[in-house]
């Protein structure tokens, strides 16, 4: 004799997280750190919004290790190096413009509609966005209104994996230069 077994529902605490976006071939859902073992969807969301984030500063760090290494200055920057030695060579009010500058982009790069970590304190009403990440903020299109769901899934895949490797890129830039 043995009990019959319950259904078991799909909610926010047991989602299947193998058919997320970003599980690809040829790791598939890949978590060995058991961060997300608990299937809470929204977790999961939050570290998928980061990872692409993150993918997306990389690309940008990549192409700008890789292009001032190739000698490529601002006027009046000609006599600083590149890579780490430019930290210690940089003027105090450089630092001060570049904070100033990650500031603005922090504030101004995400849903205008939603404040951060949630709050909505505006009156714009309920955000345009697709997903965590579109920041159009139903301005600026591209053609991405023409794209089937499909190639929009796939394009997203795409600039999650290429925001990998750019991780991976500068990890391996950063390591080279110290060796």
């Amino acid at each position: 004799f043995a009990p019959a077994k319950v259904a078991q529902s799909s909610t926010a605490l047991n989602a299947d997280l193998s058919k997320e976006l970003g599980a690809q071939m040829p790791l598939g859902f890949w978590d060995p750190l058991g961060i997300v073992a608990d299937g809470d969807k929204d977790n999961f969301d939050r570290l998928r919004w980061v990872e692409l984030k993150h993918g997306r500063i990389a690309m940008l760090a990549v192409t700008g290790y890789l292009v001032t290494y190739a000698g490529v200055r601002f006027p009046g920057a000609e006599d600083i190096p590149s890579g780490f030695a430019a930290l210690d060579n940089l003027p105090g009010m450089v630092w001060a413009q570049m904070i100033a500058t990650w500031t603005m982009m922090e504030a101004a790069n995400q849903d205008q509609y939603e404040g951060p970590w949630g709050t909505n304190q505006n009156a714009l009403g309920d955000s345009p966005a697709e997903f965590k990440g579109d920041f159009r903020n139903g301005f600026i299109d591209f053609g991405w209104d023409k794209l089937s769901d499909d190639q929009k899934m796939r394009k997203r895949a795409i600039e999650l994996n290429q925001g990998r490797a750019a991780q991976m890129g500068i990890l391996g830039l950063m390591v080279h230069e110290k060796l």
